[in-house]
């Protein structure tokens, strides 16, 4: 198990608490290996198939997304999640007319992946308890790099 590094306020932040609860479901090791490729193959497929849509539609969605993340206050997973969904964009915007057929593989490719790993942990997914730990998966990896980094969020 990986031990998260410590808030900066020393306070009992929100993204901390989430993260916690995150990790508890998320301890074997091949479910966190699983995790740490399916998840941002997750988003970067689901922003090309939003993307497909319209590309307003991405954005509004990217938007909304760093509004929650700006939520939780910690400008570290703020700012890596803006670099992350400014690569995941340009990767979309590559893709070109074949953004929707690559994405939905990716997109189902990467859920099977996560239901394995979870079968492996032998515990249900955490935004089968509430939905927002959606948006938890992408900061959980992060924090696991930010921990080999020596990042504090």
């Amino acid at each position: 198990m990986h031990t998260a590094a410590p808030p900066l306020s020393g306070t009992d932040r929100k993204v901390d608490r989430l993260l916690a609860h995150y990790g508890e479901s998320h301890q074997h090791p091949t479910n966190e290996a699983i995790h740490m490729a399916a998840i941002p193959a997750i988003m970067l497929s689901l922003l090309g198939l939003l993307f497909g849509l319209h590309p307003w539609v991405a954005y509004a969605f990217v938007a909304a997304s760093l509004v929650y993340y700006l939520m939780l206050r910690s400008l570290p997973f703020v700012l890596a999640m803006v670099a992350c969904t400014a690569v995941a964009l340009a990767a979309v915007h590559a893709m070109g007319d074949l953004v929707v057929p690559i994405c939905a593989t990716i997109f189902v490719v990467a859920w099977i992946f996560q239901f394995v790993g979870h079968k492996i942990e032998g515990r249900k997914p955490s935004f089968f308890e509430d939905i927002q730990y959606l948006w938890v998966g992408p900061l959980f990896v992060l924090s696991r790099l930010f921990i080999r980094l020596g990042v504090r969020w």
